[in-house]
């Protein structure tokens, strides 16, 4: 219990500002131990596993086939897009083709009866 209240007291000399110990005081000295040396973290370091390095190769065709794959959805979408309103305008033509059809299907068909009506008429 002394030593933990020594210990404490030198901490708290250490943090706090305060008139220093005369000189013929005895100093404490605490002494730290290294793990890095200890038999136990040297074998643990040699437990783990190596990381394998990302080789050039491997990145860059990882990379060139993601970028060709984020490309190729794009290109996919853009002429998805590209095709329905080409698909839509082409409707709208043919519809307007129709109705010119019908319109002047009907106006020959005028323009024969009356025909017709002059013939009969001479």
């Amino acid at each position: 219990m002394k030593e933990n209240s020594l210990i404490m007291a030198v901490n708290i000399r250490r943090i706090l500002p305060g008139p220093r110990p005369f000189p013929g005081a005895p100093r404490l000295t605490l002494t730290r131990r290294h793990f890095s040396h200890t038999p136990l973290m040297q074998n643990a370091g040699s437990t783990l596993p190596a990381k394998k390095p990302v080789g050039a190769f491997r990145g860059g065709v990882f990379g060139f086939l993601s970028g060709a794959l984020v490309a190729g959805a794009t290109v996919y979408y853009y002429i998805l897009g590209e095709y329905r309103i080409s698909n839509e305008m082409l409707t709208e033509d043919i519809y307007a083709l129709q109705s010119a059809t019908q319109k002047l299907q009907t106006y020959i068909s005028e323009l024969e009866t009356r025909l017709d009506q002059l013939q009969k008429k001479k």
